[in-house]
């Protein structure tokens, strides 16, 4: 669904008037005219706003699968689908072995031991252990080196576990943990508990934990919708909630039928207990903003004999008019000429 607002739809919400006005000629009685009760609005200075509209899907941000990096073992449990994981939390045991989240972009491609070398990989875990209060002492120093503090901290993580004094090592094998980006939102297990999990198989597949829109936006528009737009999305079942554009795609997809789009993804911020998925909404963008202009309600906008258009002033005088653009959130139109700040003018009365 799109709709863009401008000049063009004043012209269209008020030509219509044109049609039901008729002049008598000097030579035709005139007919009798049917009045119609007004009431008056000030003209205002504000700010006119352009928007766009279109339609998506709300879900969630990102998708990832979780794949198996140890010895070929029975899947002994997974969480269920709508399930989240976060930092330190279980993904799912194998053998009954829980292998666990840690938060980071580059994935766990060695063990971690004392006497390692530096990496990128190292500092992602000790942000992780950090993050979780595992470095009370604040002796780690974050960076590409695995020192003792960081086997130390381990060694506490290991503690929360359960494991005893004698079983805690200071080290995490590739097949403990499993980095990704985000916590995790549980979407589903391609092996079902109790069957065999080999290396590398996707045991978790889900998403991130933040809520998200995804909208298609004609590829005309592409240029008027840029990432970082603060936006407003409606909801179905509840009222419209900010929003912004993370991300803006730069490949088109052509449907069967219709113009030629490209994804737009919208952050957004669900009221509490809101527990509707993959539900349709509409994302209202203001593409352009102006302030200072003079505006009144498009309501006031009448065709002029001869063409153009006018609008009356309190106590019926008309004056000619030039209209603008045309901002449906506001139901308001922009007056380039005709009038100024603080006159009043006749509306139709609700």
């Amino acid at each position: 669904m799109r709709r863009v607002t401008g000049a063009a739809l004043a012209i269209v919400a008020v030509a219509p008037l044109a049609a039901g006005v008729a002049y008598a000629s000097r030579d035709e009685p005139e007919a009798p005219v049917a009045e119609v009760a007004t009431g008056t609005a000030e003209v205002v200075r504000g700010t006119l706003s352009r928007r766009l509209q279109i339609g998506g899907m709300l879900g969630y941000a990102g998708s990832y699968a979780v794949g198996h990096r140890g010895a070929p073992g029975v899947l002994t449990a997974v969480p269920g689908p709508g399930e989240r994981v976060g930092r330190g939390g279980i993904l799912y045991r194998v053998a009954d072995v829980p292998v666990r989240l840690l938060l980071g972009a580059v994935p766990a491609y060695r063990d971690f031991r004392y006497g390692m070398s530096d990496g990128p990989d190292v500092r992602q875990l000790e942000q992780n252990l950090v993050a979780m209060g595992f470095d009370p002492d604040r002796r780690i120093t974050v960076d590409r080196h695995f020192g003792a503090a960081t086997a130390a901290a381990i060694r506490r993580w290991e503690r929360s576990w359960g494991r005893p004094a004698y079983r805690r090592t200071g080290r995490l094998t590739q097949a403990q943990v499993v980095f990704l980006p985000t916590p995790l939102r549980v979407t589903g297990s391609p092996v079902r508990p109790g069957a065999t999990a080999g290396p590398d198989a996707t045991v978790l597949t889900g998403t991130s934990t933040t809520p998200a829109v995804v909208a298609q936006l004609e590829t005309a528009d592409r240029g008027a919708v840029r990432a970082g737009d603060r936006v407003e999305v409606s909801l179905p079942g509840g009222g419209p909630v900010p929003g912004r554009v993370t991300s803006v795609g730069d490949v088109a997809a052509a449907p069967s039928e219709g113009p030629a789009t490209v994804a737009v993804t919208v952050a957004v911020r669900l009221p509490r207990g809101y527990g509707l998925d993959q539900a349709p909404v509409t994302v209202d963008i203001v593409t352009d903003s102006r302030p200072g202009v003079l505006l009144v309600p498009v309501a006031a906008l009448l065709a002029r004999p001869g063409g153009g258009y006018q609008v009356r002033l309190a106590g019926g005088v008309p004056v000619p008019v030039e209209p603008g653009a045309f901002d449906d959130g506001s139901g308001q139109v922009e007056i380039v000429r005709g009038l100024t700040a603080g006159q009043t003018v006749e509306v139709p009365a609700s």
